[in-house]
């Protein structure tokens, strides 16, 4: 086990860690943007492809926000993490919501596949982001 205070001082070190995995996740999900507008579009049309990657791309902009506010809050003060996140997770969900509520009340045929796009980016980067943490992060602390 290491000292305590060993990881802080790597992590001061290394300013770049809170953000390493960031491009990786993106290319995942640009991939999965581009297969899920494929996909909408063979499902429902132009409607269909354009919702279901902008339902990628809303959870990438999501995610990515997240990941750069907690990384901000984190290299201010570890104690930082836990009010920002929670304070950014209700205004994202709360942000969403109702724009779900918006769109649902015009009819657009693209609503549907934009939830499953929004699904789908929640997998792959979720997915990503252990392969991430299992493989290539745990390999460098490994050493």
């Amino acid at each position: 086990m290491a000292e305590p205070g060993t990881r802080a001082a790597e992590a001061v070190a290394d300013r770049g860690w809170r953000l390493r995995h960031l491009p990786v996740l993106l290319a995942a999900v640009a991939v999965v943007a581009a297969v899920a507008a494929v996909a909408g579009g063979v499902w429902r049309g132009a409607d269909g492809a354009l919702g279901a990657a902008a339902g990628v791309a809303v959870t990438a902009a999501s995610y990515t926000l997240t990941t750069v506010v907690l990384a901000w809050a984190d290299a201010r003060d570890p104690q930082l993490v836990l009010p920002f996140g929670l304070g950014l997770y209700v205004a994202k969900m709360t942000a969403l919501g109702g724009v779900m509520v918006l769109v649902a009340s015009t009819g657009w045929p693209g609503l549907i596949p934009f939830c499953v796009g929004v699904a789908a980016g929640v997998v792959v980067w979720t997915g990503v982001h252990i392969w991430w943490l299992a493989t290539v992060h745990a390999r460098r602390h490994a050493r």
